[in-house]
């Protein structure tokens, strides 16, 4: 690995520890010229499905659009920012798993629904709200009753 410093290529492992949940490897490592001390992160590159829009469009997975999302519907909710990046990994495992080089935008909202109805209701209601297009006040009863069975 190159050093971030004088850019020399050989640089050495000092220390090595697993972090965030054992899908990452962090590195301590010191340059063998200048002898400062960075960190690295390891982690396995995973494909994940493209995703396949209503109108028949396709995108790569975007990560930083799924937290958003899942951002907004969380607004001013109690729920740690540990616990959406768990929700997260959830998520893209779940996507992984699936096996598939393309999944319907309607699998992914509903996997997000179901996430969000486990981590916190409100957080379902509000997403639900916007994914499936609620018009009026009945639309909300409805989805709220639903919760309840």
């Amino acid at each position: 690995m190159f050093c971030p410093f004088c850019s020399v290529q050989e640089t050495k492992v000092i220390d090595s520890r697993l972090v965030a949940d054992g899908s990452q490897v962090r590195r301590r490592r010191e340059c063998t010229v200048c002898k400062e001390r960075f960190t690295t992160f390891e982690m396995a590159e995973l494909v994940m499905p493209r995703i396949v829009k209503r109108d028949g469009s396709r995108e790569p997975f975007n990560e930083d659009k799924l937290r958003a999302g899942l951002q907004r519907a969380l607004e001013k909710r109690p729920v740690s920012t540990e616990q959406v990046e768990q929700c997260i990994s959830r998520l893209k495992s779940s996507l992984r798993a699936t096996g598939e080089r393309e999944v319907s935008s309607e699998f992914l909202g509903n996997l997000i629904m179901d996430a969000l109805k486990e981590l916190d209701k409100v957080a379902y209601v509000r997403f639900a709200s916007v994914y499936r297009s609620f018009e009026d006040i009945r639309e909300f009863g409805e989805e709220i009753a639903r919760l309840g069975d």
